[in-house]
């Protein structure tokens, strides 16, 4: 009798175990990749962070509208900065921005676009910068956010507008989250860069890089307590199902050594795309640095794209 009590009690305290285990090791994965904190990738190469520093210098000294808009669910007001070209024009590139960052580290591309003559709208994602909001979203309670940030720009602009999408790293898979919506047609076309292929892809891959760690049970038990804690299904999240559904044409970029998002995730991306594509996986270039080791060569890629769909 006292053996079986014994067996029962220690069954019974490995079980509470495994589920107090399972649960510590869920929170900790909701703040340590959903909570805004210090970037995980926060060592900057040199060229980028040159570069960088340059860029947003020039963005605080260029004139600049302040756009608010309200997300799309738990009322949270979100800010963007709006740069006008300097000269008159319909045409719009909407830039997102990466994870753990703010609008300002997308200066370099903003200044890009607004030196091809582009009005550029950058907002703050939730939780991101001026914006509010006590979570990262990684692109997909964001995407539609970004809808209503499209819609803006026609009120603003006009119905003759052109708008384009573009993002980077989280940013990249944001603006492919965006596109399986139903969009306006004013919105002509998309370029990503360095995007994942699901919240779900990511997370998983930095649990095995970063923690030696399976995919499961951790992802489905951290997907109930974001969606109780955050609002939304991550697990849901997914750039190849938007992707099956996009109808814009797009340009994927991504770093041939990239060990953040791995380069195979773009071709998942680009091999979902039914919609006219294009794809530059470029050699020996780390996680979303193709503009900071080939500035001209993405310049001319990035901005011939744009001009063949945005005319």
């Amino acid at each position: 009798m006292f053996k079986k009590k014994f067996f029962v009690y220690s069954l019974l305290t490995l079980v509470i175990a495994v589920i107090l285990g399972i649960t510590g090791a869920s929170v900790y994965l909701y703040y340590f990749a959903f909570e805004p904190q210090k970037p995980l990738n926060s060592g900057m190469a040199s060229k980028k962070k040159i570069r960088l520093k340059r860029d947003k210098k020039w963005l605080a000294e260029t004139k600049q509208q302040l756009w608010t808009e309200e997300s799309a669910g738990q009322n949270l007001k979100l800010k963007a900065a709006y740069l006008p070209a300097a000269r008159a024009t319909d045409k719009t590139i909407i830039v997102a921005h990466g994870y753990q960052e703010d609008h300002m580290q997308m200066a370099s591309y903003m200044r890009m676009f607004h030196k091809m003559g582009y009005n550029v709208l950058a907002p703050d994602d939730r939780g991101a910068g001026k914006s509010q909001g006590k979570y990262i979203g990684f692109g997909w309670p964001d995407r539609l956010d970004y809808v209503k940030w499209i819609r803006q720009v026609i009120r603003k602009n006009g119905v003759r507008s052109q708008i384009g999408l573009f993002g980077v790293s989280m940013g990249g898979a944001t603006v492919m989250m965006t596109s399986g919506e139903h969009l306006p047609q004013q919105v002509k076309a998309i370029v990503e860069d360095s995007g994942y292929s699901s919240i779900e892809d990511e997370l998983a891959y930095e649990l095995k890089q970063r923690f030696k760690m399976p995919k499961q049970p951790l992802i489905t038990t951290a997907s109930w307590f974001t969606e109780a804690k955050a609002g939304f299904d991550f697990k849901r999240g997914s750039s190849v199902k938007q992707l099956k559904k996009n109808q814009l044409p797009i340009f994927f970029i991504h770093g041939g050594a990239d060990k953040f998002v791995p380069t195979k995730m773009v071709y998942q991306n680009y091999r979902a795309t039914l919609a006219p594509k294009k794809i530059w996986v470029v050699p020996e270039t780390s996680h979303a640095m193709a503009y900071y080791e080939y500035p001209k060569t993405y310049e001319q890629r990035v901005g011939t794209f744009f001009r063949s769909w945005l005319k």
